[in-house]
């Protein structure tokens, strides 16, 4: 990070609407695609959020991203809905079924909504308050069939992507965010790391000979390494099983996936909101996950460790510092900006 240079959050989501705007995209995506986009960069997400607006508005431009038009509706049974994405931005398909799903969960108790043909759709974790600020409790996962870099457990063949899944749950304080891969690592961790010669922290990664390695380069060689699932070589029939899960969630369940032709960088997905007030009410739900919540909280921790955290306390503590204080973007993102900027005759955001 550079921690001299520092943005205004306002002034960051109102740069990149400006740009996805002069690039071509409907207004009201732009509006929506912005925020969640900077969101992820406020919770300390630095992969997954404006690193992705230079090849998102290149995408856009080259026609191989929508940023037009509405989805087609291939079946909707009120709790239950499937959209082809028609390559519309992933992100903005991903808040707009969220708040359909939310909608829907209010009446029904729950609503699932499957989307195939989607582009990428950047950080989950960035979505997960849309639904846990109304009390609902939500979980989102992608994969995209066009990618494979991970290696099912004891292969070497890189067959599947990461494929997140997370998870917001609601309690009676701050939400818990889970946000996860099946995999040890990610693309844009992996990618990033090998652009400034770095390492992973451990044997995240295996050569195309199967020797697990802590360097990102064997990702990069002809024929290529794999990333390995969760559990690595040892345990990794367990991030395995979790990848065959998100890949039949959002593959299987839109109907679209690796069994058809590659369409380049996109994706599928699946959203599932639920309504505690539906269940056993509101209130019993958050006395269990409060609870919960402070035990974890409360637990002793292990020598070297100074408290016990929940998945979504670092990146909701991040979140409070960088509005503010000011956003600290990761080396590059800003001149990449910047660049899109001089292109497309946007003003650039300017530190504060």
């Amino acid at each position: 990070m550079t921690a001299d240079l520092r943005y205004a959050a306002q002034d960051l989501i109102a740069v990149t609407e400006a740009l996805f705007g002069a690039a071509g995209m409907d207004a009201e995506k732009a509006r929506v695609i912005a925020p969640v986009l900077v969101e992820a960069d406020l919770m300390g997400h630095t992969t997954h959020g404006l690193q992705l607006a230079p090849p998102y508005l290149a995408a856009l431009t080259d026609g191989l991203m929508e940023g037009t038009g509405q989805p087609e509706v291939i079946s909707d049974r009120g709790p239950v809905a499937s959209w082809d994405g028609r390559r519309i931005s992933g992100v903005w398909l991903t808040a707009t079924a969220i708040d359909l799903a939310v909608d829907r969960a209010k009446a029904y108790g729950t609503c699932s909504i499957a989307i195939r043909r989607s582009h990428h759709i950047a950080c989950l974790a960035a979505f997960l308050q849309r639904a846990t600020d109304q009390g609902m409790m939500i979980t989102l996962a992608s994969s995209d069939p066009a990618s494979g870099s991970v290696a099912p457990f004891n292969s070497i063949t890189p067959l599947y992507t990461p494929d997140p899944i997370a998870v917001g749950i609601p309690t009676d304080g701050d939400p818990i965010l889970i946000d996860i891969s099946a995999s040890i690592t990610t693309n844009g961790l992996t990618g990033r790391l090998q652009q400034e010669g770095k390492k992973l922290p451990g044997n995240w990664v295996q050569d195309n000979a199967g020797t697990a390695t802590d360097d990102p380069g064997v990702l990069f060689t002809d024929p290529p390494g794999s990333i390995l699932p969760v559990g690595g070589q040892d345990h990794g029939h367990k991030g395995y099983g979790l990848a065959l899960i998100v890949e039949a969630l959002t593959q299987g369940l839109s109907g679209w996936g690796r069994a058809d032709p590659n369409e380049g960088w996109g994706a599928t997905v699946y959203i599932q909101v639920q309504d505690p007030a539906a269940f056993a009410g509101a209130d019993a739900f958050k006395r269990q996950t409060g609870w919960l919540a402070d035990a974890c909280r409360r637990s002793t921790p292990r020598p070297g460790v100074d408290k016990v955290r929940l998945p979504g306390d670092g990146a909701l503590a991040r979140k409070r510092a960088a509005l503010a204080e000011g956003v600290a973007l990761y080396p590059g993102v800003i001149e990449g900006l910047s660049g899109w900027c001089e292109k497309l005759s946007v003003a650039p955001p300017n530190a504060i």
